[in-house]
Order: C-alpha cells, then sequence, then structure tokens
C-alpha cells in the first residue's frame, strides 16, 4: 500500500506554487522530447512508436528524480543543502516569472518531505555519490544535462503529501531497505 501522506520522520523544506510549475515543467519538457525524440530520433526514422520513444533515454531523467528525492531526504549534509538551494531556485525563478507573467505571487503548498534515511540508507547515498564522483568523465553530455534537470525536478516534486510524494515513500524507504540487505548480508552474514 502507498500512502500519499508524507511519514512521521520527515526532513523539512518548502514548496510554492511557483516552484511545483517550475518542477512540472521540467517533468513535462523531458518527456515531450522523450514523446518527440528529440529531434534526432524522428530524423533518423524513429516517428510515433519507433526509437524515438526508447524507454532507455528517460534513465538519466529518472536517475537524476530518484538522486534529487535522496539529496531532499539528507537535511544535515551537502545534498541537503545543494536540494535546498535547488528548491530555493526552483521557488526563485517560479516565482518571478509567476509574478512577472500573471501578476500573483507563489504561495507555500508543501511543507513537508520525503521521508529521512535512516542509518542503512545513508552508506546507500554515500556509495552512490562515490560511483557518481569516479565515472563523471565517462557521461556524455546529453545524459549529464537530462540527469541534472531530474535532480533539479526531484528536489521539486518528491517533496509534499499529494501524488508526487510517491516518489519520496518509494525511493527512500527502497534505499534504506537496499542498505539494512547489505549491511546484515554482507557483514553480519544474515541474508534475510
Amino acid at each position: 500500500m502507498i500512502t500519499l501522506a508524507a511519514g512521521a520522520q520527515l526532513t523539512t523544506g518548502t514548496l510554492t506554487t511557483a516552484g511545483l510549475a517550475v518542477g512540472v515543467g521540467l517533468f513535462a519538457t523531458e518527456h515531450v522530447r522523450w514523446w518527440r525524440g528529440g529531434g534526432g530520433g524522428a530524423a533518423a526514422g524513429g516517428g510515433p512508436g519507433g526509437a524515438a520513444k526508447d524507454p532507455k533515454a528517460l534513465i538519466p531523467f529518472w536517475f537524476g528524480v530518484a538522486f534529487g528525492t535522496l539529496a531532499v531526504a539528507c537535511p544535515a549534509g551537502m545534498l541537503g543543502a545543494g536540494a535546498g538551494f535547488l528548491r530555493w531556485g526552483g521557488n526563485g525563478l517560479g516565482g518571478w516569472v509567476m509574478s512577472t507573467m500573471t501578476g500573483q505571487h507563489a504561495t507555500a503548498v508543501a511543507q513537508a518531505s520525503a521521508p529521512t534515511l535512516d542509518e542503512y540508507g545513508a552508506p546507500v547515498v554515500t556509495a552512490l555519490v562515490f560511483v557518481l564522483w569516479v565515472l563523471r568523465k565517462t557521461f556524455g553530455k546529453q545524459p549529464k544535462g537530462r540527469w541534472w534537470r531530474g535532480v533539479w525536478a526531484g528536489t521539486l516534486l518528491a517533496i509534499g503529501t499529494g501524488t508526487f510524494a510517491m516518489i519520496g515513500n518509494l525511493v527512500v524507504p527502497g534505499a534504506n531497505d537496499l542498505g539494512a540487505w547489505a549491511v546484515n548480508g554482507l557483514v553480519h552474514g544474515t541474508l534475510l
């Protein structure tokens, strides 16, 4: 069962309607590019139903969303500070565009966020950061851009108590469970 409301152990952060609009915009833009094939796939014969809609092309974006969600779940570290900065940027940029274009001001829509990492999830995120740092030069420019847009979208969309909270409620407990399995299996020798 998926709980759409945020749980008991939460990090904090504010998301405004303008930040939400930026997150949804990033999410929609990346999926429209994927659907249309970004020009390259359609030009190479990858029209509707073809290579332009290869689901593997969304992996960097969705991996970025998951990483952004994990960053939100790290309130006391550099990842949490970075997620706060990205959320601040999304709220600020979105607020400026919203007030300039519509004349309306953004209001807070979410104070809660993803469940926090526990002592088992933290080693998983640490290993992930290490792997990403070591392999950073091997990734192409386009996947890096998709990943960064995903991270920004993840920091904006994975908080709250609505439908987008499902992302946080899947990713963070998944990292905690993976860490618990690894520590219990690799260190203590119990596989269950």
